[in-house]
């Protein structure tokens, strides 16, 4: 029962793919169930990959094709995972929309960790603590089941 409804969400669709270290899932975790709130369809792999799924890569470049915008939280153990890389790459690639949520890193930080991309630094970021419901609000009312 619990695959199928898996199944059944991603053939609906998904509007925001959340990536993130996996060491940073609870961060995660609290802002897809902030979006969702909003009614926005959530792409998260903790929830929409079950473990030992062989076709976890092929997973995630679905959802990835599916999404409208690609939500990164960027967080110095982020910056050491290549699956964030890839999807950050993958999403701007597909000209979609890749914003930065920042926790407990700055953009400073960034700029000196070297290798990150300038589209990400130049635009899109916000601190979790002094943006992260005002962004996360705009999102949900672009996204969510009321938009026009």
């Amino acid at each position: 029962m619990k695959a199928r409804a898996k199944r059944k969400r991603r053939r609906r669709g998904v509007d925001v793919f959340i990536s993130h270290a996996s060491c940073d899932e609870w961060v995660a975790r609290q802002i897809a169930r902030r979006l969702e709130e909003f009614g926005v369809r959530i792409f998260l792999s903790e929830t929409d990959i079950e473990l030992g799924d062989e076709d976890f890569e092929e997973r995630l470049r679905e959802a990835l094709e599916q999404c409208t915008e690609l939500v990164v939280l960027l967080t110095p153990e982020a910056l050491e995972r290549r699956y964030v890389w890839t999807e950050i790459g993958a999403a701007w690639g597909a000209r979609k929309r890749v914003s930065g949520i920042l926790y407990r890193i700055t953009v400073d930080e960034l700029r000196r960790a070297g290798g990150v991309p300038v589209m990400l630094l130049k635009s899109n970021l916000v601190d979790i603590n002094s943006g992260g419901d005002r962004f996360i609000a705009q999102l949900g009312k672009r996204l969510g089941p009321r938009r026009f």
